[in-house]
């Protein structure tokens, strides 16, 4: 957009008056935080409504992405920064003696997710606003977060996430577009004319109110909407009865019980209130999100009937899988389509991204839980299932019970949410090559047997505007003189930097502007953490979610057997490392919260050994999120994506790192597979079993973890350490760690990697000491990186599932 330096502050200084009631004198940075969003918001409104009215014009095909989390992080800087506005501000703030990096500091990361699944999600939605693709999100607005972490005593406490504490500076609600959600009653069916009504009778009704954010495309003056829904009572928020008689809770209840729908993401599911809530969530998003839709789609005056060739409803993993009976019951209760018809529409129009292959993160519901709550999407559930299981029956099983049943959409008094999700959808794809075909061949043989036409694999991406142009300024910047700024809207032109590996003058500029991210970051660690690290040491982070899979463990291990090395030999030559791990573990995942401590309890030990001389150091970085992670990925040299093969699907932060110039310490797993194919083999440092070989151990039974210890002596030692002794912690505290990995066999194989683990580790030793060479498979990661833009993969989803505007870029 066009805009001055003096307007920008003219607009500014009127938005403090009107908004605050202050003047620029008297402003907090609160106050200049708060006019500054709306401000912004003012500009992007006009682009907003008009890219609404386009579609609605054009008839336009949208797509609608439902999704559990969206982690969009900081809107400030990013809103700025896609409206090509960001140096008039930062120059017209300077001016009035303020500094915008400290007003950005004042927003709070918006709590809408936990980990990958979220971010995915919100990277997908700046690639649709910036590439041109009719995208929105549908979600819903938690109260709070996951939660927020803290580190206590080095173990993990929760705290609730406030960050709708303060006012949303960039949202709008629109309680004019609320609709009904229904819970609970029963179903009366009726015969008028030879047809089936159904009458749903005696529900809870809530109400669903959205809050819509934009999404601002890069630069081209197109705005998606990212909707949020929010439970509210219907009926009056208490019984003044109640209060009349001092029972001040009792006159709430209501109001709290439905509150609770949109309270917290994730509630604990270890109970059953906890799932039944769960299960609200699920069905109260699909149910609000579609609602809007279809009321959406009767603007454009079209037959209910080519619904699919307007709307493409994409589900983000199977907790919106309810989206397909929801859907179902809209079409036959509300619009009186019958059942084929409304089966064809339904199943042209979602599709379905599969994120795991681990069964136990496959969603079920019991059967009875499920009635109780959604009697009538019970109904129809249960009648997608006889369907489907006469369809087998007739056309490929006949008489294979179990077969059947192993498919089957209901059993064992469970309904299973992945299998819902790929009859009732068109499309199931996979999210990296390796995961793609695992679900073929393993966790999904029989539905890719069946349905073979349906599946197909579609690659994660990252924002490449987020996670390198707004993340790493300095790197962007040299990018952009070494080679334009056409990577911007064209990654995949991040490549020409290639040619540039062997340049002695551009390796040293981007040498230096990785030590400028390091020595921010080690500030960082000594303002929050109290610990002094050397920014001259290798920073190796290993920042995700805490899970078995993901082996944080196996790194701990490696920790711990480099620092019994240097008791053992203080004058051992090794390049100094500091060891940064990043990651919240599930509030009820007793083992996860317990490698928590672990670290902690190991950082604690190192640091403060003088020993050792300072030639390894740990640090817990607490509460890690997206403005964390933006801080965290352009200080690091080693980006660790060492979990389990297999059982990764694909990774997004391995992208990340690998585009701000980590080299990447990787199992085959995943996208890792994808970043050796991109980088070559001698840009990125590989160990461990590969899919075949973990496939077979797994399969034939004859891996033995004891015996493994018993002839590793180093492995043999870091376990009789976590035994007792070696800790200043009960001896018993690390007995669940102990037990998993020998008692029951070591399920993720951390011994069974670990000596592959630790040469792979020399051999980043041995690498980093020639920081020429270092440096220049640095480049050749950056230059590499274009192919795992999510604008590539949005292209891809659009061309290839959604069917929705062709996609011009080449990738």
């Amino acid at each position: 957009m066009r805009l001055s330096k003096n307007k920008f502050k003219e607009d500014l200084i009127k938005k403090l008056e009107k908004e605050r009631a202050t003047n620029i004198d008297e402003a907090s940075e609160l106050d200049i935080y708060y006019a500054l969003g709306s401000l912004i918001r003012d500009y992007i409104a006009e682009n907003w409504l008009r890219t609404n009215e386009e579609y609605i014009k054009n008839a336009k095909k949208q797509v609608y992405y439902f999704s559990m989390e969206f982690l969009m992080g900081k809107l400030l800087v990013n809103n700025l920064m896609n409206l090509g506005i960001k140096h008039i501000c930062e120059e017209a703030l300077k001016e009035l003696n303020m500094d915008l990096d400290k007003i950005e500091e004042l927003e709070k990361d918006q709590g809408l997710g936990n980990g990958g699944l979220g971010r995915l999600a919100a990277c997908f939605m700046d690639s649709m606003a910036s590439i041109g693709v009719p995208g929105h999100g549908c979600g819903i607005r938690y109260r709070y977060g996951l939660f927020e972490q803290r580190i206590i005593d080095g173990y993990q406490v929760e705290f609730p996430d406030k960050w709708l504490q303060n006012k949303n500076v960039w949202e709008i609600r629109r309680k004019e577009r609320a609709v009904e959600v229904k819970f609970g009653g029963n179903v009366r069916v009726i015969e008028e004319n030879g047809k089936l009504d159904f009458i749903h009778e005696n529900y809870e009704s809530i109400l669903a109110v959205p809050y819509d954010t934009p999404v601002v495309g890069y630069k081209n003056k197109l705005v998606n909407t990212l909707r949020l829904f929010s439970a509210e009572a219907i009926k009056k928020d208490f019984d003044f009865s109640y209060f009349n008689r001092g029972q001040y809770m009792k006159a709430f209840e209501y109001k709290h019980s439905v509150e609770a729908i949109s309270e917290v993401l994730y509630p604990n599911d270890a109970f059953e209130a906890g799932r039944n809530l769960r299960l609200k969530q699920e069905y109260f998003l699909v149910s609000a999100g579609i609602q809007s839709i279809m009321r959406t789609y009767k603007r454009l005056g079209k037959s209910i009937d080519d619904f699919h060739e307007y709307i493409a409803i994409h589900i983000n993993d199977t907790h919106p899988a309810l989206a397909i009976p929801e859907l179902m019951r809209i079409l036959m209760d509300e619009e009186g389509l019958g059942w084929d018809e409304a089966w064809r529409i339904t199943t042209n129009t979602i599709s379905y991204t599969n994120h795991t292959i681990m069964s136990e993160a496959l969603e079920k519901w019991d059967v009875d839980m499920f009635k109780n709550l959604l009697p009538r999407i019970y109904m129809i559930v249960d009648e997608i299932n006889e369907r489907f299981c006469r369809e087998l029956w007739n056309n490929k099983y006949h008489g294979d019970f179990e077969k059947i049943c192993q498919m089957a959409v209901i059993a064992h008094n469970e309904i299973r949410m992945a299998h819902l999700a790929i009859v009732g959808s068109h499309s199931i794809n996979g999210v990296a090559k390796l995961h793609t075909e695992l679900l073929k061949k393993q966790e999904l043989k029989e539905f890719y047997q069946y349905y073979s036409y349906k599946f197909n694999n579609k690659t994660n991406g990252i924002s490449h505007r987020r996670w390198l142009l707004k993340a790493n300024p300095e790197l962007s910047k040299l990018i952009n003189d070494t080679i334009g700024k056409g990577w911007i809207n064209l990654p995949n032109q991040l490549s020409k930097l290639l040619k540039y590996k062997d340049d002695p003058v551009f390796k040293e500029k981007v040498h230096e502007i990785k030590q400028k991210n390091k020595i921010k970051l080690a500030n960082m660690i000594r303002e929050k953490h109290g610990i002094e690290v050397d920014p001259n040491s290798i920073f190796d982070i290993h920042a995700k979610r805490l899970h078995e899979y993901k082996r944080q463990l196996l790194n701990v291990f490696h920790i711990m057997n480099l620092y019994n090395k240097l008791i053992e030999n203080p004058e051992l030559d090794i390049y100094p490392r500091t060891f940064i791990f990043g990651g919240k573990a599930a509030s009820s995942y007793f083992m996860a919260k317990q490698v928590i401590k672990l670290i902690n309890t190991l950082a604690y030990k190192v640091n403060n050994d003088k020993r050792i001389k300072d030639k390894i150091k740990i640090v817990f970085m607490e509460n890690y999120g997206v403005t964390l992670a933006e801080h965290m990925i352009p200080a690091a040299n080693v980006s660790e994506q060492i979990s389990t093969t297999t059982k990764e699907a694909s990774g997004t932060g391995n992208m990340k790192f690998m585009m701000n110039g980590a080299i990447t310490i990787a199992t085959l797993d995943g996208a890792n597979i994808d970043i050796k194919n991109a980088v070559g083999e001698e840009n990125i440092v590989i160990f461990g079993l590969n899919e075949k070989e973990f496939l077979e151990l797994y399969r034939n039974g004859t891996y033995n973890s004891i015996e493994l210890c018993n002839t590793d002596i180093r492995l043999k030692k870091i376990l009789n350490q976590l035994r007792g002794g070696f800790f200043p912690v009960k001896d018993d505290e690390f007995s669940i760690i102990y037990h998993s990995l020998t008692k029951h066999n070591d399920e993720f194989f951390v011994l069974k990697d670990f000596d592959s683990y630790v040469k792979a580790q020399e051999r980043i030793d041995k690498l980093y000491r020639n920081i020429s060479k270092w440096t220049e498979m640095s480049i050749v990661n950056i230059g590499s990186s274009g192919i795992f833009s999510s604008d590539r993969t949005i292209c891809e989803y659009a061309t290839g599932i959604w069917k929705t505007n062709l996609c011009d870029r080449h990738y």
